[in-house]
């Protein structure tokens, strides 16, 4: 049995140390490569002067590092040549860029051009079920929903332009215009003068006086 779980633990490190191994000769490998100051602008492909912000660049061949240009689109970091770096940015489509080998004076200064992409989503529709029961429900019930002319139609159809008329209470700016058109009301009546001819009272009055002349005149005889 001894001899058994010692052969099992030879292989098992036999398996680590062949696993170990390229690691380490892939990082030597990376570690051999001279380093390189790796800076640049991301532009508009379609107009070199217009510059694109906060693009995402990942660093592939350096377990996909990823470093962000600012806001003018600058970016400036340290990296490996021959490494393999991804430009990517929301609305653009990818752009990779492979910093040579013979870069000269440990420094790589780049412009990269980003084309504009348009992606085409496809169209999403909304129906009125919040739950899958519901909709089971109305389907089982045979209730289609109306589509969007049907909705416009009944939205503006007289009838129902009428009840939501009487049912809902007006709006700030329904009640401002009817509080001006008052007070103007108000203002204009102060600064009128009625007619006497065309008030009642004023006409029993004056007969009154009429009357109350004849007498005074009779009494006077």
């Amino acid at each position: 049995m001894k001899y058994l779980i010692a052969i099992l633990f030879l292989f098992a490190s036999a398996a680590a140390f062949a696993q170990v191994q390229p690691k380490q000769q892939n990082l030597a490998s990376a570690q051999e490569k001279p380093l390189v100051q790796f800076s640049g602008v991301v532009h508009n492909a379609d107009s070199a002067a217009a510059i694109v912000p906060y693009v995402s660049i990942t660093n592939a061949s350096s377990k996909k590092t990823v470093y962000i240009s600012n806001y003018q689109g600058y970016f400036s970091f340290v990296a490996h040549q021959q490494d393999t770096l991804r430009f990517s940015c929301i609305g653009y489509a990818p752009s990779i860029v492979v910093i040579p080998s013979d870069a000269a004076m440990k420094s790589y200064t780049v412009q990269i051009m980003l084309h504009p992409q348009v992606i085409n989503l496809p169209t999403f529709h909304v129906f009125p079920w919040a739950t899958t029961d519901e909709f089971k429900k109305d389907f089982l019930a045979m209730k289609i929903a109306d589509d969007d002319l049907e909705i416009a139609k009944k939205n503006l159809d007289k009838a129902t332009a009428s009840a939501l008329r009487s049912t809902l209470s007006r709006d700030g700016q329904e009640i401002q215009d009817a509080t001006y058109q008052n007070m103007n009301n108000d203002i204009m009546n102060s600064h009128s003068t009625v007619n006497p001819l065309l008030n009642p009272l004023a006409w029993g009055s004056f007969i009154n006086m009429i009357s109350q002349g004849d007498k005074s005149r009779a009494s006077g005889d």
